[in-house]
């Protein structure tokens, strides 16, 4: 199998993050995967929603948003028509899910932490690159409230990638959007540094898929989120890598 961009059918495209991206937010990145690239902006704000007030823990937010210029033909403005669609929402919440999933909300104490991610180019991936900026977005935020007599408000590392089946019955690592859009099936799967799942969607679109396929789909899947937090600590840096999961 001959893949568009002549991958490996386990290889990631190339990928590259950007730390301070943005002057303002307390934490921010660019993150390219192929020819996907999403700001992911972290705000910590004092005070939490009225459920959890009092309570001593904190919460976080996701927004997501898909900037008209993104894709080949021009969508309009989601405020242009008073409310977003239902993918929109359907992301924003997977990446909060998924951020909520390894946050230490006793140690944040009674903050909110907001994540941006805007998708300035779109060609496939764009929840899960989301998702990864956003765990770097994150941690940076995170480590300019973080008290030493406390633990790291993060408890574990965490990434996402997209694997399918090929319109030629294959299993493929990180779907381009031609690649996504002519799948038989197509899943996202995003992981914790432990090895431990945090979520997976998948769908057989065109037909079904076997047992056999879905097993090879998790095991691309872990190589390339592998590589991810691999990169993630790298951009991080040490200073910051051994805290996070650190209970003093």
């Amino acid at each position: 199998m001959t893949r568009i961009d002549r991958r490996n059918a386990d290889q990631l495209r190339r990928f590259k993050i950007t730390k301070y991206f943005q002057k303002y937010p307390a934490g921010s990145v660019l993150i390219e995967t192929g020819n996907t690239k999403v700001i992911c902006a972290a705000t910590i704000q004092d005070g939490v929603p009225s459920f959890l007030r009092g309570s001593g823990t904190g919460w976080l937010n996701a927004e997501y948003s898909l900037l008209p210029s993104a894709t080949l033909t021009r969508s309009p403005r989601e405020a242009s028509r008073g409310r977003q669609n239902g993918r929109t929402q359907e992301i924003q919440r997977l990446i909060g899910r998924c951020l909520r999933s390894v946050i230490d909300f006793k140690a944040l104490g009674e903050r909110t932490v907001i994540i941006d991610c805007d998708v300035i180019q779109a060609d496939g991936g764009t929840r899960t690159a989301s998702i990864t900026g956003a765990f770097v977005a994150l941690a940076e935020a995170l480590a300019t409230i973080y008290d030493p007599k406390k633990p790291f408000p993060l408890k574990d590392f965490m990434a996402a990638i997209s694997v399918g089946i090929s319109k030629d019955n294959e299993p493929i690592l990180d779907l381009c959007y031609e690649e996504d859009s002519t799948a038989i099936a197509d899943m996202n799967i995003v992981m914790t540094g432990e090895g431990h799942f945090v979520e997976i969607q998948g769908t057989g679109e065109k037909q079904p898929f076997t047992h056999e396929q879905f097993s090879k789909m998790l095991a691309y899947a872990q190589k390339g989120i592998d590589e991810l937090i691999s990169y993630q600590k790298d951009i991080l840096g040490n200073d910051l890598v051994w805290k996070i999961g650190r209970i003093p």
